[in-house]
């Protein structure tokens, strides 16, 4: 059985932002099994489906992003899930727009929503798989930055993106 974790923020406000780029990444993912993730439970919304002969449960915290570690963690124990059986889609602002990259584990670094994880799994051992947003220096606050609107001009690299990130959770989930 795997987990696979979209970190994004429940209100609509937050919909179209980079911060819910996890968000968009697994409803794409979702959508692409024909599962629907409107199961409420354990401070989220789960769908699941099987993969072959797998089980695949699919989280998005509904505690918004700096707690969306107790969510995971109290998903990974209902379902039993080994940390190294998780899979998060998160938005990385030291990653230039157009590059996702994969990581078998490693440190949270700025980003409060693995931190979450981290300090609630106890473990830096869970996948990640990450979406540039780069910068913008017209941004003073990172927060203010992850938390705007991406503008029209950059959804075709964004939606590229998370096609190449449900790939690449595609390509390892089976491994």
């Amino acid at each position: 059985m795997k987990l696979v974790v979209g970190l994004g923020n429940p209100d609509m406000k937050y919909s179209k932002t980079y911060h819910n780029l996890g968000f968009m990444a697994i409803d794409r993912f979702a959508e692409k099994n024909n599962c629907l993730i409107n199961k409420r439970m354990c401070d989220g919304l789960v769908g699941e489906f099987h993969n072959g002969r797998e089980k695949i449960i699919l989280l998005k915290p509904l505690t918004y992003m700096n707690l969306s570690g107790f969510a995971v963690r109290k998903v990974a124990i209902k379902f039993k899930i080994p940390v190294e059986d998780i899979f998060v889609f998160v938005d990385d602002i030291d990653l230039p727009l157009g590059i996702v990259r994969y990581r078998e584990n490693g440190s949270a670094g700025t980003h409060n929503g693995l931190k979450s994880i981290v300090n609630e799994l106890d473990s830096i051992n869970f996948r990640r798989i990450k979406i540039g947003i780069g910068r913008d220096e017209k941004f003073a606050d990172l927060a203010d930055y992850v938390l705007s609107r991406i503008p029209d001009d950059r959804q075709e690299a964004i939606s590229a993106e998370i096609d190449e990130a449900v790939r690449i959770l595609e390509e390892r989930i089976k491994s």
